[in-house]
């Protein structure tokens, strides 16, 4: 094949705009804010899950406690079911002993359930403070990914405009090469890592980074201004006289 030697040097500024688009890209998929939201992300799930546990312990945790409750308001209804009849003048000494007794029972009954009451308020009590930490702790994270996603969109926006201002000059450069070098190139880099063509300098392939032999150089030497020449390693467009 042959083309121009202009033609040859503005299809290096092409694989230059691909190299460019290579390293926005990978610049694009490697900045810190994804790792950074990725771990953050998982931090939340765990304080939100943390929280709807707790949330769900709470809940039986108060049945609980409308049970005891409960247990206390019906010992409170028999103590006082068993005072009035202690205070009413007709009933017999033995009834009232009975009674007597059964009032002190029923107030250690009382003292014990109270005691179970009051249990199962601390537990709601903690409870409630984990939740309120785990809420706040969602709430920080929920911060910094906003804050990350800000900074992470801003960065994608500066890049996505570089990427858009070389395709526009990468788009240019190629309108006005051969169209069969240009055809060429393509095929060359999407077979090739990306690498379609690169600058011969010294005696050495600028793509591969292997020398030439001694053969192929004077080969290469005697061959017209005008001819492709290819790198026998890594079959690029080797560009003379850069």
């Amino acid at each position: 094949m042959k083309a121009s030697p202009s033609d040859q040097r503005q299809i290096l500024d092409i694989a230059s705009f691909d190299q460019r688009r290579t390293a926005l890209n990978h610049r694009a998929q490697s900045l810190p804010a994804h790792g950074l939201l990725t771990a953050l992300a998982t931090k939340s799930d765990n304080a939100r899950d943390l929280r709807i546990g707790a949330q769900t312990e709470l809940s039986d945790v108060k049945r609980e406690l409308l049970r005891a409750e409960a247990d206390v308001e019906q010992i409170l209804m028999r103590i006082t079911r068993d005072e009035t009849r202690l205070n009413a003048t007709s009933s017999n000494p033995k009834d009232l002993e009975k009674l007597a007794h059964e009032v002190g029972t029923l107030g250690l009954r009382r003292g014990e359930l109270e005691e179970v009451e009051l249990e199962i308020m601390l537990r709601i009590d903690e409870i409630n403070s984990r939740i309120a930490e785990l809420t706040a702790r969602e709430a920080d994270y929920a911060g910094q990914i906003a804050e990350l996603e800000i900074g992470k969109e801003n960065a994608l926006a500066t890049i996505n405009s570089e990427l858009e201002s070389i395709a526009k000059e990468r788009g240019k450069t190629m309108a006005i090469i051969a169209s069969d070098l240009g055809a060429l190139y393509e095929k060359i880099r999407a077979s090739n890592n990306g690498i379609g063509a690169a600058a011969l300098i010294t005696g050495t392939c600028n793509g591969c980074h292997l020398s030439i032999n001694a053969v192929e150089r004077s080969r290469i030497a005697n061959l017209a201004e005008d001819e492709v020449i290819r790198c026998e390693e890594c079959r690029c467009i080797l560009v003379r006289g850069v």
